[in-house]
């Protein structure tokens, strides 16, 4: 695998190293040794899918406070997505700057997000698949977001015909106090 560290300290853009021949390619998508030489938090235990129908649709942007915050890995496994994160690490000299990443089936990129942000992403074709390699288990409670056309952090989110969003995601309140 190709680890590039983005310009947010931490967030690694990644990407795998096919071996091809005639019958395709064969390549690793997570070691465990790699990513702890990397400084990366290589714990996993949970992974989950976003199928979404409709280009367009739109979900975040989501974290998990202290003491369950989470590290993601994703990866667009099926379509493509304008995949979006938020800096919440208020000790981070990129505390609240955004990042925004295309990730696809076609490039198969992968993003590494650390504990402390929040994520979001916007779909870009229709049946779009999204997978998720968690850190830590889901926990409802700690479960928070924010307003994903917060002026304070000016993400440019693309052009859509349609943009589909759950009430959830359309009422998260805005900037971090």
């Amino acid at each position: 695998m190709i680890f590039q560290e983005t310009k947010i300290k931490g967030v690694f853009l990644i990407q795998i190293e096919p071996v091809e021949d005639e019958r395709g390619f064969f390549a690793r998508s997570w070691c465990q040794e790699e990513f702890k030489s990397h400084g990366l938090n290589p714990r996993l235990v949970q992974c989950n899918i976003s199928f979404n129908h409709k280009k367009g649709t739109l979900r975040g942007m989501h974290y998990q406070t202290t003491p369950y915050q989470e590290a993601k890995l994703i990866r667009c496994t099926r379509g493509a997505v304008y995949d979006v994160i938020i800096d919440l690490r208020p000790q981070s000299p990129t505390f609240k700057q955004w990042l925004a990443v295309e990730l696809s089936a076609d490039n198969r990129k992968m993003l590494y997000i650390p504990e402390g942000f929040a994520h979001g992403f916007q779909t870009l074709a229709d049946n779009t698949e999204v997978f998720y390699q968690m850190s830590e288990f889901y926990h409802p409670e700690c479960a928070e977001g924010l307003r994903w056309d917060d002026p304070a952090f000016g993400i440019r989110w693309p052009k859509t015909v349609e943009r589909i969003i759950s009430p959830q995601d359309q009422n998260y309140p805005g900037c971090l106090p």
